[in-house]
C-alpha cells in the first residue's frame, strides 16, 4: 500500500504504518492524520514529540501505560492521563500516535 504525499508515494503496511521510518516528516504526519480524520493541533504535536523522543531513547514505540507515563513526565500530570490522550487520539492512543509519528506499531497494543 502507498500513501501519496506531495506527489511522492510512501510505502505503508496494511494497517497504515510507515514501512520505512526514514520516510516520516511533519507533512507525512499530517497526511496520516488526515487519513484518520484528525487535524493536528499544537497539543497533538506536543504528544507526537514525546512519543518520538521515547522511540529515540528506547528503540520501540510505547504501549499505553508507558506512553501515559512518558507524556505525564514530559508535559505535566494533567496531560499524562488516558482520558486526555483518548481525546487527542481516539480509539487506541498509543497505536494512533505511533502511526502518525511514523513509528512501528507498539508490540503490546491490540
Amino acid at each position: 500500500m502507498t500513501l501519496v504525499v506531495e506527489g511522492t508515494s510512501i510505502e505503508v503496511d496494511d494497517e497504515g504504518y510507515l514501512v520505512s521510518l526514514s520516510d516520516w516528516s511533519e507533512t507525512v504526519a499530517e497526511a496520516i492524520a488526515h487519513s484518520e480524520q484528525l487535524e493536528l493541533t499544537p497539543e497533538h504535536w506536543a504528544v507526537l514529540n514525546v512519543i518520538r523522543d521515547f522511540y529515540q531513547t528506547f528503540e520501540h514505540a510505547p504501549a499505553m501505560r508507558p506512553f501515559v507515563k512518558a507524556v505525564g513526565q514530559a508535559l505535566g500530570a494533567d496531560k499524562g492521563k488516558s482520558i486526555y490522550l483518548m481525546t487527542l487520539f481516539p480509539g487506541s492512543p498509543a497505536k494512533l500516535a505511533a502511526k502518525i509519528a511514523g513509528l512501528p506499531k507498539p508490540t503490546n497494543c491490540l
